[in-house]
């Protein structure tokens, strides 16, 4: 807002009045600001003292400012900044310089609404003709310029001259007083001890712990070992202590989170890049929040497993869980598991500096993938053997003190510096961040050979943490529901794998969720681990067992009633011989014939299926009183046909004068069908159930072995039977005599079966 000078306040005129005893400020070289006084000591701003950067450090900071800075609408627009936005960043080898740029403008960023009203209150803004595309040039100097409390830059002597920031700077010295006399006023007005006071209270927070945080490293196992770094720590004068509360001095403690993470205090970099640990990779400063999560890769992947990377991560993070999966299968160097890195949305340049880190740190189980997460799969050859997804996806790195630090270091988005200058992030960029999420963590789920998925965030937003996760859990639920889509195995929320020595200070064990708060001594962070629920084991009998391998033909029908794999091929070519002769003979004939008839015919009698043959009477006393011929359902089920089926074969071939060493009950038993043969039935007091087969089969010729029947006072009858059926022809035989059994279907084999004398 533009206020006219001769209409100021009262107020103003004694901070006028206060300002002209100051003897801070040189007087300026225009005349019209040689009646301005300056502003006093107790009145000015708390800056550190600067001498001011280098030209290029102003035009790196001007660029991020433009690019990232807030655009009001017109109506309410102070300052003008031209249209130009999304200016590519020149090219920066120097780290220390980038990261000057980074917080100059993040600063200006802070306070651009009171930079803005210092140029108007001044006038600065509508006298000096400076282009309106160079204003976040004009905005990030003068905020250099009020915090070395407005004096000139001291200028290196071989400094590179960038004639743009020259120019610049000059208008700002000419108009000096006048520039440090609205800051003033707007000091009074609002009552502001510092310009800090200005900020939201979250702004001011951050920027207080951020001044004060530890410095986290963890040990390169790759290169050194914890025992040998804290070695070299004790010899050049570190001091161990037991908590981070106890720092002090030129010390280092452990974390009590992650064993191997040393923790310093601050202002001891210098001290540690002296002892040559850091120049020489084998102690590497990181954030803490960063080293969580591949912590938690590490304790929960298998033996024999890889893990895929995706997200937003440094070089840091990579080779850190490199090292740690190589430290924990060391024995086993051989088969070391693989972290593959998704990297498909970085630049040659930053793919080139992640390889010369894997080089320089030692990692030789790092493979990189340059495609898109979505467009993998569980098919992708590369990742049969990932077992542990570890996703960092972007957040609004609300948890975070010092967040140019941490985007600079862990390959952040820079377009949130905006909003995490004013305190919250912008509804529009949170809704876009947890779309992202939601869609990296549905996919990781969607692995099939995954066994853990690890979520992490450096996010004080629910929105980002414990609402994803859930969701994601229910979606995985639902899909595994639907019938159109391959079920999939629920995944459930693991207890936290972090707790503090301190139960006051750490989360519960029951925890699904790690969630460290930001305080003075760390940055905040979110961490879940998803764990895939592993399948029901189901206790089973030995016959359960038995009975399901045999259903899958494992073990060849082995204990079981049903004719094996085996039998049913080797009576392949008789089922298709019997299938010819079912059309022409349904019925089975059985023939006993003589020995001396053999070569001329058989007699033999046809019988239907299920019909029995008539008792056998002998009329003379002291006879048998019935020989019974029974026809039952054939069925493999039969116990003499499991057990006896090898030795009945085996038996047939005997020689003749072979002995069987065991008698049967005379009891035929035959079928309807022509895929039937002869056997013993059980005995009637153990009845066994035949079930009904869809399938029927042809079994091997069975021998009979009939006991030796004796008559005492025996004649041969001259009569014929009655009741016997015509179709049979019975004559006594000899004591040598044979009874061959045949079938004139063709069905069986020829083969003459040898049986003792029926004398």
């Amino acid at each position: 807002m533009v206020r006219n000078k001769n209409s100021r306040s009262s107020t103003l005129k004694i901070a006028d009045s206060q300002i002209a005893s100051s003897k801070d400020l040189t007087p300026l070289d225009d005349p019209a600001d040689s009646d301005i006084p300056a502003a006093p000591p107790e009145l000015q701003t708390t800056g550190q003292g600067q001498l001011g950067f280098p030209d290029r450090v102003y035009l790196l900071a001007s660029i991020i400012f433009q690019n990232n800075h807030l655009e009001k609408p017109a109506a309410h627009r102070l300052v003008n900044y031209g249209k130009e936005s999304g200016i590519p960043l020149p090219d920066v080898k120097d780290e220390e310089m980038q990261r000057t740029a980074y917080g100059l403008a993040f600063n200006t960023l802070k306070y651009q609404e009171l930079l803005e009203d210092i140029m108007i209150d001044s006038y600065f803004y509508p006298t000096q003709p400076i282009p309106d595309d160079q204003m976040g040039l004009v905005a990030v100097m003068l905020y250099d310029f009020q915090d070395r409390k407005f004096l000139p830059r001291e200028c290196l002597g071989e400094e590179e001259m960038i004639q743009e920031v020259r120019d610049v700077e000059n208008c700002l010295l000419r108009f000096k007083t006048k520039l440090a006399a609205s800051l003033a006023r707007c000091r009074i007005k609002h009552n502001l001890l510092s310009i800090e006071y200005i900020l939201p209270e979250s702004v001011k927070t951050k920027q207080e712990r951020s001044s004060s945080l530890p410095l986290y490293t963890w040990v390169n196992t790759l290169k050194s070992s914890l025992d040998e770094v804290q070695s070299v720590l004790r010899s050049a004068g570190f001091s161990q202590v037991k908590s981070i509360g106890q720092l002090g001095g030129q010390s280092f403690c452990q974390d009590p989170h992650c064993g191997d993470i040393l923790v310093f205090p601050a202002q001891l970099k210098a001290q540690l890049y002296a002892t040559k640990l850091l120049s020489d990779h084998k102690l590497i400063i990181q954030d803490k929040s960063c080293s969580l999560g591949p912590k938690a890769v590490c304790s929960v992947l298998p033996e024999e497993g890889d893990v895929l990377m995706v997200g937003c991560f440094s070089d840091l993070t990579v080779c850190h869980t490199a090292s740690l999966i190589a430290e924990k299968h060391k024995t086993n160097c051989k088969n070391l598991p693989t972290v593959y890195v998704c990297i498909s949305d970085r630049t040659d340049a930053q793919r080139e500096d992640l390889q010369q880190a894997i080089s320089a740190m030692g990692c030789k189980n790092v493979k990189l993938i340059p495609g898109v997460f979505e467009s993998l799969d569980g098919g992708d050859k590369r990742l049969q053997k990932v077992r542990v997804i570890l996703l960092t996806p972007k957040c609004s790195v609300s948890a975070v003190s010092n967040p140019v630090e941490f985007i600079l270091q862990e390959n952040g988005d820079p377009d949130l510096l905006q909003d995490l200058s004013q305190g919250s992030i912008a509804q529009s960029k949170l809704e876009a961040l947890v779309a992202q999420q939601r869609k990296d963590i549905d996919h990781a789920l969607k692995f099939p050979k995954v066994l853990a998925v690890v979520y992490s965030t450096c996010s004080s937003y629910p929105e980002e943490n414990e609402e994803v996760v859930s969701r994601a859990l229910e979606q995985a639920k639902a899909s595994s529901e639907q019938e159109e889509e391959p079920k999939q195995a629920n995944f459930r929320l693991s207890p936290s794998l972090f707790s503090s020595p301190n139960n006051a200070e750490g989360p519960e064990e029951t925890d699904p969720f790690f969630m460290l708060e930001p305080s003075e001594q760390s940055n905040g962070c979110f961490l879940a681990v998803l764990t895939r629920e592993p399948e029901p084991v189901v206790n089973e009998t030995p016959q359960e067992v038995l009975a399901r391998a045999n259903a899958k033909g494992i073990l060849d029908r082995i204990n079981s009633n049903e004719p094996t794999r085996k039998e049913l091929h080797g009576h392949t070519n008789r089922m298709k011989k019997a299938a010819r002769v079912r059309t022409s003979q349904p019925h089975l004939s059985v023939c006993i014939q003589s020995k001396h008839q053999e070569t001329k015919g058989r007699n033999s009698t046809s019988l239907c299926g299920h019909q029995e043959f008539t008792n056998r009477r002998w009329s003379s006393q002291g006879k048998p009183k019935s020989l019974r011929l029974q026809t039952v359902k054939n069925t493999v089920s039969s116990p003499f046909a499991s057990s006896k089926q090898e030795s009945s074969c085996s038996s047939s071939l005997k020689p003749e004068n072979s002995k069987p060493t065991k008698s049967i009950t005379p009891v035929f038993n035959t079928t309807t069908t022509t895929t039937t043969s002869v056997h013993p039935a059980p005995p009637p007091s153990t009845p066994v159930a035949r079930p009904r087969r869809a399938l029927q089969e042809v079994l091997k010729p069975v021998v009979l072995v009939l006991p030796p029947v004796h008559f005492p006072n025996f004649f041969p009858p001259q009569h014929s039977r009655t009741g016997f059926s015509p179709s049979f022809n019975y004559k006594w035989r000899g004591p040598g005599q044979t009874v061959p059994l045949s079938r004139s279907s063709g069905g069986l084999s020829k083969d003459v079966v040898k049986s003792r004398p029926l004398f």
